[in-house]
């Protein structure tokens, strides 16, 4: 495991479990994360967050690893995911608002589940794209279907769950591994 990977993964998860870490990058980040604090790039505890050099480490080393990708092939990725971005994030908060407004609707749980399902289908092979661009983002296909197989058993609040590797997290954390390889910032998306 490299300092890359257990510091991306802090950034996107913000304050986070070393647990939470291990199970989304699937290895033990300890030895990693015990070098990372003694050389002050990150503040462990009950969880872990960067510091501001940690940060600017990060920084330097996503610039490099970004030298090393074919730039036509990441904005041909960002391209592929872009309009299936918007139709998740138009399922997910149209679900959201009729949730918060309403009584359960089991018929609109499965919409949303048949949607969600719609866009994963269409995800994959994007994310499998990103994989063959930037090998480590082939975590997130895995990670994806991990979360929806939660919320096909039953349980649908592994679609947008907070503080879990629920189907949102996970896309949000995808979408910024996205824009960052695409060279483009959140703002600027």
């Amino acid at each position: 495991m490299n300092d890359l990977e257990v510091l991306q993964t802090v950034r996107l998860k913000g304050r986070v479990a070393i647990a939470d870490v291990a199970a989304a990058l699937g290895a033990d980040p300890g030895a990693t994360v015990d070098r990372l604090a003694a050389d002050g790039l990150v503040v462990a505890g009950p969880t872990l967050r960067l510091t501001p050099d940690g940060r600017v480490r990060l920084a330097t080393l996503l610039a490099d690893e970004r030298a090393t990708v074919d730039t036509a092939a990441a904005e041909s990725v960002y391209r592929d995911f872009t309009p299936v971005n918007a139709d998740f994030k138009a399922a997910l908060s149209e679900w959201q608002l009729a949730r918060g407004s309403a009584q359960e609707d089991p018929a609109r749980d499965a919409e949303v589940l048949a949607a969600v399902e719609d866009v994963h289908r269409r995800v994959t092979p994007v994310v499998a794209a990103a994989g063959d661009v930037l090998p480590r983002l082939r975590r997130y296909a895995d990670r994806l279907a991990a979360a929806l197989g939660r919320a096909r058993s039953g349980d649908l609040t592994w679609i947008s769950r907070p503080l879990v590797d629920s189907y949102h997290t996970v896309w949000f954390e995808l979408h910024e591994e996205l824009i960052g390889l695409a060279g483009r910032t959140r703002d600027g998306d």
